[in-house]
């Protein structure tokens, strides 16, 4: 006896997806500090600027320095020039710099930047389901 294979012949049509509203907001913070490098600052090829040295853009003695998370970076800057990333170690209670070759009186500016963020589904998304239509 033979086999028969049933031939089914169908169309289909993919889900869609319409509407759906997102909210998003990034919220960028950045601060300054400034110091002048002193001979006390300078040990043993490193130069490390504590915390209590630095001054904000108000000219407010600084407690802590703001460590930077994940989404955060840190610029320093000596004498107006930007320094490369790997040649300094910012903590909350100080600035180390991977140098003691330095003046007294060197003007040290640190930029700290951090990003915050925030996304919201405000609408939901309508998402139809897939059709399928048998010809034959």
């Amino acid at each position: 006896m033979p086999v028969i294979k049933p031939v089914i012949v169908a169309v289909s049509s993919a889900p869609v997806s319409t509407g759906g509203v997102i909210a998003t907001t990034v919220s960028p913070t950045v601060a300054r500090f400034y110091a002048a490098i002193t001979a006390a600052m300078i040990a043993g090829g490193v130069t490390t600027i504590p915390a209590a040295s630095f001054l904000d853009d108000a000219d407010a003695p600084v407690a802590a320095l703001p460590v930077p998370a994940a989404n955060g970076y840190y610029n320093v800057y000596i004498n107006g020039i930007l320094q490369q990333g790997g040649l300094s170690t910012l903590t909350a209670v100080s600035l180390a710099l991977a140098s003691g070759d330095f003046v007294e009186g060197t003007p040290v500016l640190l930029e700290v930047g951090t990003f915050g963020g925030d996304s919201t589904l405000t609408t939901q998304p309508t998402i139809s389901a897939p059709t399928i239509t048998i010809i034959s």
